[in-house]
């Protein structure tokens, strides 16, 4: 019979095996953990709780304190499948206030787990399991990586038990796919810690999408797992404790960074860009303001070749608040409105241009562009109402 292993060091939670688990992986902090319990009093063995009674898996988020310690403890020691006995002593379990009317105070408590399965932390923006996250080992530090600031990174992509890359890059957080880094190893580094390794476990859409990669074999639609080990990173200055000169100055870099992308033809690494170059202005001043005004204008830019038309309408009214007879922001947000199929709205735009510029040529072709639709669009219509008309006098004529 296994004996009992000390897993607090101070033996206030103690394990004993009952049934070795298989493979070598165990649940790592935010996993979703599900198992069997049957919880006993020490003292007399008398049973309190039990998921096997319901005939319904426990189910918790493993290191959030959302179980007793000595439960976060030894479901973190177990394999897949495991079965074993945990014994807490009370400052691991319910302590001098027990949990009435069952777990009297200062009890020594008996669990008999067996632990059925896990899903990995959820790291994806909308919470759809599209980024799993499994820490093979934990960081050294507390801070955490930003977007804009330098990290250096090993990473090993497996598809199908297949490595298909591995490799040391260093890049900046939202310019990973300048150098090939997939979204969803850029989006879950933001919540690594340095030196840590973890598991990730990425659907087609924080990976290689629909297209795969032909290059490194990866098939489309494919899931695929990266280990990831942030092996140093640099932290930038926080905005609060930055002046607004400094503010400017790191918007104004952004922007000069997203331009260059843009000119690449490179539209949501320089999007990325410039949205963060926005963050920074808070000044009111009129070098802040007309840097701000440049930076949307960009944006627009950007997202219209993106074909994001109702987000670039957006974007052209916040450019119009700064400046309400703004050339660029008025002729870009017709283009918006045509892509749209809003003539009106669009000629309305074009119309406006004119009016600040006369000899606007670009206008002046979208104008006739837009008035030759809608007399398109009219005629269109009428014949429409024609064919009806013509067919209800038929039917009344029967």
């Amino acid at each position: 019979m296994e004996e009992y292993h000390d897993l607090s060091g101070d033996g206030g939670v103690q394990k004993r095996i009952l049934q070795e688990g298989t493979g070598d992986e165990r649940p790592s902090k935010g996993c979703s953990v599900s198992l069997h319990y049957t919880g006993t009093l020490d003292a007399d063995g008398k049973k309190f709780d039990s998921s096997r009674d319901r005939n319904e898996p426990f189910q918790f988020t493993l290191g959030t304190g959302s179980v007793i310690k000595a439960f976060d403890m030894g479901v973190a020691s177990m394999r897949l499948g495991e079965r074993c006995i945990l014994r807490c002593a009370p400052e691991y379990a319910y302590g001098s206030s027990g949990s009435p009317p069952n777990i009297p105070p200062n009890a020594t408590l008996n669990f008999e787990l067996e632990i059925l399965g896990w899903k990995g932390e959820d790291l994806s923006p909308k919470s759809d399991g599209g980024i799993q996250r499994f820490i093979v080992q934990s960081g050294s530090s507390k801070k955490r990586p930003t977007a804009g600031g330098l990290v250096k990174v090993h990473l090993v992509g497996r598809h199908e038990g297949r490595v298909f890359e591995e490799r040391d890059v260093e890049f900046c957080l939202d310019e990973g796919k300048e150098v090939g880094v997939v979204a969803g190893v850029e989006l879950a580094l933001e919540k690594f810690h340095k030196e840590e390794t973890a598991r990730l476990l990425l659907k087609p859409q924080y990976a290689f999408g629909a297209q795969g990669n032909s290059e490194l074999g990866v098939p489309p639609n494919a899931t695929v797992e990266y280990t990831v080990t942030l092996t140093d990173f640099e932290a930038l200055v926080e905005r609060s404790m930055m002046s607004q000169d400094e503010m400017l100055a790191q918007a104004k870099l952004l922007r000069e960074k997203g331009t260059k992308y843009l000119k690449e033809e490179k539209h949501e690494l320089a999007l990325k860009l410039y949205n963060r170059a926005l963050s920074y202005l808070y000044d009111q001043s009129k070098e802040g303001e007309a840097a701000k005004l440049a930076i949307y204008l960009n944006k627009i830019l950007c997202l219209q070749k993106l074909n994001s038309h109702d987000e670039a309408k957006v974007a052209c009214v916040e450019a119009l608040k700064m400046d309400s007879k703004n050339v660029k922001a008025l002729y870009r947000r017709g283009m918006s409105n045509l892509a749209l199929g809003d003539l009106d709205r669009a000629l309305q735009d074009f119309s406006a241009v004119l009016e600040i510029e006369p000899e606007n040529k670009a206008a002046l072709n979208q104008v006739t562009i837009c008035k030759h639709k809608i007399k398109a669009y009219n005629d269109q219509q009428k014949k429409v109402f024609a064919n009806m008309f013509t067919k209800f006098a038929q039917s009344d004529s029967k």
